[in-house]
C-alpha cells in the first residue's frame, strides 16, 4: 500500500520538473554572450528530459490512482533559477541550475525512502532512475562553474 507521503512527494516532484522546464526553457532563448552557448545548448536538451520525468511521475501518480498537480495546484519556488536581469550573468544561472538539481536530489532521495517504507518498489525504482539523470546533470553544472572564478 502506498503511502500518502509518497503521493505527496510524487507530486511534489512532478510540480518541480514542471517549472525546471519552464526555467531552463526560458533561460536557454535569454542568455546572451560568448560563453553562454554551451549553457544555452545543455538547458535545451535538458528541457525534454526534464519533462519526460514529469511525465514518469504523472504516469506513476495515475497508477497509483492520484493526479498529477495542474496549473492551478502549481506553486513556483525555484528563485533561484528565474532569469536574469542581465542577460549574460551566465553564473546566476549556473548556480540556480545547481541549486534546482540540490533541490530535486533531496526529493528524490526523500522518496526513495518514504517508497521503501510504504513497500514501494515500483515508485522506488523510478526515484532511483530520476535521482541518477539529476545527479549527473548537476555534476555537468559544477563543471561549468569551475569555469568561473567568484
Amino acid at each position: 500500500m502506498t503511502s500518502d507521503q509518497v503521493i505527496d512527494l510524487l507530486r511534489e516532484a512532478y510540480n518541480d520538473e514542471l517549472e525546471t522546464v519552464m526555467n531552463y526553457l526560458t533561460n536557454s532563448i535569454v542568455l546572451d554572450g560568448v560563453h553562454a552557448e554551451g549553457i544555452k545548448e545543455s538547458l535545451d536538451l535538458d528541457v525534454d528530459e526534464e519533462l519526460n520525468h514529469a511525465r514518469m511521475l504523472g504516469q506513476r501518480l495515475k497508477q497509483l490512482d492520484a493526479r498529477p498537480p495542474a496549473s492551478f495546484d502549481f506553486e513556483a519556488a525555484q528563485e533561484g533559477l528565474q532569469p536574469p536581469e542581465n542577460s549574460t550573468d551566465i553564473l546566476s544561472v549556473i548556480d540556480g541550475v545547481i541549486a534546482a538539481e540540490d533541490d530535486a536530489i533531496s526529493t528524490y532521495r526523500s522518496l526513495i525512502n518514504a517508497a521503501e517504507e510504504a513497500d514501494d518498489p515500483v515508485t522506488e525504482d523510478l526515484a532511483v532512475e530520476l535521482l541518477s539523470d539529476e545527479e549527473a546533470h548537476r555534476a555537468e553544472f559544477r563543471g561549468f562553474r569551475r569555469e568561473y572564478k567568484d
